[in-house]
C-alpha cells in the first residue's frame, strides 16, 4: 500500500495541476466579453449600464439594462471613478449601482499557488523520475543476492516423526542433526561430520520433506532454494548468488543449506553449448569452491535433492563435498502402511478401514502418491456428504488416482461391450491359471481414461526381483484379452494395441538386458543413453552387428510366439470359465479379487 501511494503522488499532482490551468484559463471567460475602458464609459453615457463591480486589482465587471455582463480592465479604481465623474455619469440613486469587491485571503492563495504552479508541476516530474532511478539502481545492486528462504528455527514444524516409509535414511542423517547439536563431541574426538549430503530418489520419494525434517529435529536455521533459481541470462549472477547464500549460512552457523533439484546446476561440465564458460558452470564452480572452503569450526551442512544422480559432475560426489548419499526409494508394504498412518493423522476415518490392505494394494506406490490417495478419499467422502472416509473411498481412490476417474457416461454399444468384458476376462483367466502371475484383485470394463476397462494384479508379497517364469507368465498375461478374441469371436480389434506394445518392450528387455534367451547367451545389447544439448534426446548406443539385430528380432518374435500360445491353450481349455467371467462383467460391470476366485472356482 506505501508503494503504491508513493508512486500514484506524482501522478495526483500532475492531475490537479492540469485541472488548475484548466479551470484558470478558460473558467473567468464563461458567458462574460471584455470590452475596452472608453466603451464602458460611452456605455454608461448612454444609460444602458445598471452595475459595475471594482475589484481591488482594476477588474470590472459590468450588467448592462439587459442583463448582460461584461469585463473589463483599468489601472486603478479611483481613476476610473474619476473618469465616470469626468464624462457625466451619475452614480447611486437614479444612476449607475458602484460596488467595491475587495480579494479574499483564499483568493491570494490561490493565486499565488498559480504562479508557482509550473514549478511544483515540473518538480513532481523530477521527482517521478527520481524515484524510478533509484528503484531500478536497487533491483540493479540486489541482482546478485540470494533468493533462499530462511525458514528460522522456531518455524521448522516437521520433525522425523512425520516422515515414515525411510528408516534407514532417516538413521543416516540422524548422525547430522547430532552433529548440529552436540558439534564438539565429535571435534573432541578428531571426527568430521560430512559436508554434503546428497539425497537421492524417484519424484515422490520425500527428499525435501526430509530435509525439512532434519531442520526441525535440529532446531537450526533452514536455508532452501531451487537449483535453477542460481541460474540467470548474464553469466556471473549465479556465482554470486552462490557466494551470499553461503555468507548468510556463515554468518547463522549452525544451519542447513537446502538445495533441491542440484541437477539444474551440477550436470556434468563440458556438456553445454557454451563450453566451459557459460553461466551454469561458472555457478557449478563456484558452488564446489564454497563447499570446499568451509572450516571446520563452521557447522554449516549441505543438503541436496535429485532424482538424477547418473548426470552430476564427478567433483560433485568427491569426498569433501557430497561425500554422503542417501538412498529413498519407494516404500515397501510395511513403509507404505506407515506413510498411510501419517497422512491420516486429523481425518475422520472410519474405523472399518483397514490401511494395511490399501498399503498391500498400492504397490509400487511413492510417498506422494500415497498422500494424494488420502486426499482424493477425502474427497469422494466430502462428496457423498459423508460424515467419515471409509473403505471403499480408499479403493476408489486408488484406481483414480492410477487410472484416473470413471467415465461412466461414455456411451459404448452392446458390441463392444461384449467385445471388451470378453477381452478383460481373457486377461484376468490367464492371470488367474498360470502358476507364476500374480493374483488377480479386480476386473472392469468401466472405462477410466484412456482405457476401456482394466484386469489389476498385485504381488502377495514385496518382489524386488523377477525371474524367467515370471516374465513369460506376464507376456502371457498380456496376450490374454487379444486371444480371447480371436477364440470368441474369431476376429481382433485395436484393444489391444497397448497390450501389444507392453509386452514387445518386455521381451526385447529380457532378451537385451536381462540375458533370458539361450540362443544369445549371458550377455546385453545395446546400451541406453541421455544426451543433454538442445534438449533431452534418448538414444541407444548399437554395440553389435546386423547380424545380432536379426537374431534379437527373432528371439522377441519366438517369446511373444511362445506366449501367444501358452495363452491360447489356456483359454480354449477353460473357455466355459471365460464365458462366466465375461457374462457376469457385461451385467455387473465390476468384479472384486474375491468375488472372482469364487466364479472361477464354480465353473
Amino acid at each position: 500500500m506505501l508503494k503504491f501511494s508513493r508512486n500514484s503522488f506524482a501522478y495526483v499532482l500532475i492531475f490537479v495541476a492540469l485541472v488548475a490551468i484548466f479551470f484558470t484559463f478558460y473558467s473567468g471567460n464563461v458567458n462574460s466579453t471584455e470590452i475596452p475602458v472608453t466603451q464602458v464609459i460611452a456605455e454608461a453615457q448612454k444609460g444602458t449600464i445598471d452595475k459595475i463591480e471594482i475589484s481591488t486589482n482594476g477588474r470590472l465587471k459590468i450588467t448592462n439594462n439587459r442583463g448582460d455582463i461584461f469585463t473589463s480592465r483599468t489601472q486603478e479604481s479611483g481613476d476610473f471613478m474619476l473618469l465616470l465623474d469626468a464624462s457625466g455619469v451619475g452614480l447611486g440613486t437614479g444612476g449607475i449601482d458602484v460596488e467595491y469587491k475587495g480579494s479574499s485571503g483564499f483568493t491570494n492563495l490561490f493565486a499565488i499557488v498559480l504562479n508557482f504552479l509550473p514549478i511544483i508541476f515540473f518538480g513532481a516530474v523530477l521527482l517521478f523520475m527520481m524515484r524510478q532511478a533509484q528503484g531500478n539502481a536497487g533491483q540493479t545492486l540486489n541482482f546478485g543476492r540470494s533468493k533462499a528462504r530462511m525458514l528460522m528455527s522456531a518455524e521448522s514444524t516437521v520433525s522425523f516423526a512425520d516422515v515414515a516409509g525411510v528408516e534407514e535414511a532417516k538413521i543416516e542423517l540422524e548422525e547430522v542433526v547430532d552433529f548440529l547439536k552436540h558439534a564438539e563431541r565429535f571435534l573432541n574426538l578428531g571426527a568430521k561430520i560430512p559436508k554434503g549430503v546428497l539425497l537421492v530418489g524417484p519424484p515422490g520419494t520425500g527428499k525435501t520433506l526430509l530435509a525439512r525434517a532434519v531442520a526441525g529435529e535440529a532446531k537450526v536455521p533452514f536455508y532452501s532454494i531451487s537449483g535453477s533459481e542460481f541460474v540467470e541470462m548474464f553469466v556471473g549472477v549465479g556465482a554470486s548468488r552462490v557466494r551470499d547464500l553461503f555468507d548468510q549460512a556463515k554468518r547463522n552457523s549452525p544451519c542447513i543449506v537446502f538445495v533441491d533439484e542440484i541437477d539444474a546446476v551440477g550436470r556434468h561440465r563440458g556438456a553445454g553449448l557454451g563450453g566451459g564458460h557459460d553461466e551454469r558452470e561458472q555457478t557449478l564452480n563456484q558452488i564446489l569452491v564454497e563447499m570446499d572452503g568451509f572450516d571446520t569450526n563452521v557447522n554449516v551442512i549441505v543438503m541436496a535433492a535429485t532424482n538424477r544422480p547418473d548426470i552430476l559432475d564427478p567433483a560433485l560426489l568427491r569426498p569433501g563435498r557430497f561425500d554422503r548419499r542417501v538412498v529413498l526409494d519407494n516404500p515397501d508394504i510395511k513403509g507404505r502402511s506407515q506413510i498411510l498412518k501419517v497422512h491420516a493423522k486429523g481425518k475422520p476415518i472410519s474405523e472399518t478401514v483397514n490401511l494395511d490392505s490399501i498399503a498391500k494394494d498400492t504397490h509400487g506406490f511413492s510417498g506422494a502418491d500415497l498422500a494424494n490417495l488420502i486426499n482424493e478419499s477425502a474427497i469422494l467422502a466430502a462428496r457423498r456428504n459423508s460424515l467419515k472416509i471409509d473403505q471403499d473411498d480408499l479403493v476408489e481412490s486408488i484406481d483414480r488416482v492410477t487410472m484416473g476417474p470413471e467415465r461412466k457416461s461414455r456411451v459404448i454399444s452392446d458390441k463392444e461391450k461384449e467385445l471388451t468384458a470378453y477381452h478383460e476376462a481373457g486377461h484376468a483367466l490367464v492371470g488367474h491359471l498360470l502358476p507364476h502371475s500374480d493374483p488377480i484383485t479386480k476386473i472392469t470394463i468401466v472405462a477410466r481414461g484412456s482405457a476401456g476397462g482394466y484386469t489389476k494384479s498385485v504381488p502377495d508379497e514385496e518382489r524386488h526381483l523377477w525371474t524367467k517364469n515370471q516374465f513369460e507368465d506376464r507376456l502371457a498375461m498380456s496376450l490374454g484379452g487379444r486371444v480371447a478374441e480371436e477364440t470368441v469371436f474369431g476376429e481382433i480389434t485395436t484393444g489391444a494395441s497397448n497390450d501389444l506394445e507392453q509386452a514387445t518392450d518386455l521381451a526385447r528387455v529380457m532378451v537385451t538386458k536381462y540375458g533370458m534367451s539361450e540362443r544369445l547367451g549371458l550377455r546385453t545389447f545395446g546400451k541406453r543413453e541421455e544426451h543433454v544439448f538442445l534438449g533431452k534426446e534418448i538414444s541407444e548406443q548399437r554395440n553389435y552387428s546386423d547380424k545380432i539385430a536379426e537374431e534379437i528380432d527373432d528371439e522377441v518374435q519366438n517369446l511373444i510366439k511362445a506366449a501367444h500360445g501358452k495363452a491360447k491353450k489356456t483359454i480354449e481349455s477353460n473357455i466355459e470359465k471365460l464365458r462366466a467371467v465375461a457374462e457376469y462383467l457385461i451385467k455387473n460391470e465390476t468384479i472384486d479379487g474375491d468375488s472372482f476366485n469364487k466364479l472361477i472356482a464354480a465353473n
